[in-house]
């Protein structure tokens, strides 16, 4: 069985994010950038399941420039066994990455497509659920756990009441949470193993033939700064100071 498992090129998320000074996107000039974690969680899961006897192949794929490659090259020194590059120099919104990635499943027959939860940068949350969908496959996200049993899996999820847990059949589409797995550390002898390992590319256009995005952002712009609080006496003090906020 293969594993097919989508990455994402993100800023750092130990770097403080910057926006340009025209509100033309995030700068990202000398910043360090890495797998989506949600993603690397995904791919940890991944190569479990192919080192517990559960599949045969664990293939990364990204979508992005020849710089995404980096972090092809880093899922090939985790464990991964060959990677996909979507070359494309455009910023996929949810629905065009998830027809991309869907023509890619059509391709590899994958028994299991894993991917984060979302992205941290937009934080959409959108494209695992967009692709079970063009695909019409079973789908279960947020998983903080993954049980594989022969042609199902049991996925379970963390909600507000509790733990919920489901049951589907595969092939389908699993989202990760925080909590299933730690990635493993990546070592110099796996990196340089990982430099032979197959890393396909493939364009864009051969995969969707109409690549533009319906969604349009027309500029950024950083969150407001804090003001500073303020000290009251006692909770009388509060109490008027929310009134004359109109907070009560």
């Amino acid at each position: 069985m293969k594993v097919l498992v989508f990455i994402k090129r993100v800023v750092d998320y130990n770097v403080r994010v910057k926006v340009r000074p025209d509100g033309s996107g995030v700068d990202t000039d000398g910043v360090k950038m890495s797998i989506n974690p949600f993603d690397e969680i995904a791919l940890e899961e991944a190569l479990r399941m192919r080192e517990a006897g559960q599949a045969d192949e664990v293939i990364v794929v990204s979508a992005g420039t020849s710089d995404c490659q980096q972090q092809l090259r880093t899922g090939l020194a985790m464990g991964a066994d060959r990677a996909i590059q979507i070359d494309t120099d455009k910023p996929l919104q949810p629905l065009t990455a998830a027809r991309a990635f869907q023509a890619l499943v059509e391709q590899q027959q994958p028994g299991v497509v894993l991917l984060g939860k979302q992205a941290i940068d937009d934080d959409n949350n959108q494209t695992g659920q967009m692709l079970a969908a063009l695909w019409g496959r079973p789908q279960a996200t947020n998983a903080a756990k993954i049980e594989l049993s022969g042609d199902t899996a049991r996925v379970t999820r963390e909600v507000d009441a509790g733990l919920e847990v489901l049951d589907i059949d595969l092939p389908a589409v699993i989202t990760t949470d925080l909590r299933l797995n730690t990635p493993r550390f990546v070592k110099l002898p796996d990196i340089m193993k990982a430099k032979k390992k197959p890393l396909d590319v493939v364009a864009l256009d051969g995969l969707v033939s109409d690549a533009g995005n319906d969604l349009k952002i027309g500029n950024w712009s950083p969150p407001p700064q804090r003001g500073k609080g303020i000290m009251v006496d006692d909770v009388a003090g509060l109490v008027t100071e929310l009134k004359s906020r109109g907070l009560l």
